[in-house]
């Protein structure tokens, strides 16, 4: 994954854009995937763990109606992840993430390998659903950072 990094810092540094992320099942290691990288001081503005819905209410804004009523796993609630955070950081790129790593808290509507990933590039915003195969937590994390990471660097090409 150091590859992919190193390419979307690069990208970002000639572009002369910073980068934000706002993360709940990754628990931080999408941004660490970029701040072990040196020289991401001069692309990555912030990154955020908004772990429980009070973080994601309290620091990212999402109304509490929103989560009451659609979850922290959803499309609107990762939707107002990565909308709030530009709003917050002015960063021309910003990425959240939101899901279940598991092993335990799945349901039927939303098993354990559901996640969210919104980008936010310049006034537009995309959020796709994943559905990665329960092959354990950290997998799943994983599996999470590296797809964030391939929309990142497609989004920069």
């Amino acid at each position: 994954m150091k590859n992919i990094n190193k390419k979307i810092i690069n990208l970002l540094y000639k572009k002369r854009l910073k980068i934000s992320i706002a993360e709940s099942c990754t628990g931080g290691m999408l941004s660490s995937s970029f701040t072990s990288i040196s020289g991401s001081s001069k692309v990555f503005e912030l990154g955020l763990v908004t772990y429980s819905n009070r973080s994601k209410n309290v620091l990212l804004k999402i109304p509490n109606k929103t989560i009451k009523k659609y979850g922290a796993v959803s499309f609107q609630c990762c939707y107002f992840m990565v909308k709030n955070l530009s709003k917050i950081t002015k960063s021309k790129i910003t990425v959240s993430v939101t899901g279940i790593a598991g092993p335990s808290g799945g349901t039927r509507k939303k098993p354990v390998g559901l996640v969210f990933i919104g980008i936010k590039k310049g006034n537009k915003i995309r959020v796709n659903r994943y559905f990665f195969k329960n092959k354990g937590r950290l997998y799943i994390q994983k599996s999470a950072i590296k797809k964030s990471l391939d929309l990142i660097l497609r989004d920069l090409k």
